[in-house]
């Protein structure tokens, strides 16, 4: 309840103290206000490197990996063997709008998939009639 009254005597008490050491700072060149430009950068500079590092150590690398999986993605032919996010491998038979009609399976099965939806074009060699992924 006198917290307010404690307040007000402190900040009393120390008014003239503060009056005392603004008219010391006037007469004083040391102990003058620094510039204002210097204060704005050392307040604003941290604030510049946070957003900088942010850029470099998160934005700029996923768009690099963005642009290569769109790359990717422009880049699928007829033939291509590929992983799905899905984990489900396969070959393209054709292209449908933005789907990809795959051939899975033994028996070669057809599967409709869009195309956002293919994680990776695999490396594929040749043994002995079976393929092997390299």
């Amino acid at each position: 309840m006198f917290n307010w009254l404690l307040r007000l005597s402190t900040a009393l008490a120390e008014a003239p103290a503060a009056a005392d050491a603004a008219a010391d700072a006037a007469t004083d060149p040391a102990l003058q206000e620094p510039n204002s430009i210097a204060m704005l950068l050392t307040t604003m500079l941290p604030m510049v490197l946070i957003v900088a590092v942010f850029y470099f150590m998160m934005i700029r690398p996923q768009r690099k990996k963005d642009k290569k999986v769109k790359e990717m993605l422009n880049n699928l032919k007829a033939g291509d063997r590929i992983c799905t996010i899905g984990g489900i491998y396969g070959t393209i038979q054709g292209f449908r709008d933005d789907n990809v009609v795959l051939s899975v399976g033994e028996k070669d099965m057809p599967m409709v998939i869009a195309r956002w939806a293919v994680r990776n074009v695999e490396a594929v060699t040749i043994e002995n009639d079976g393929e092997v992924l390299a």
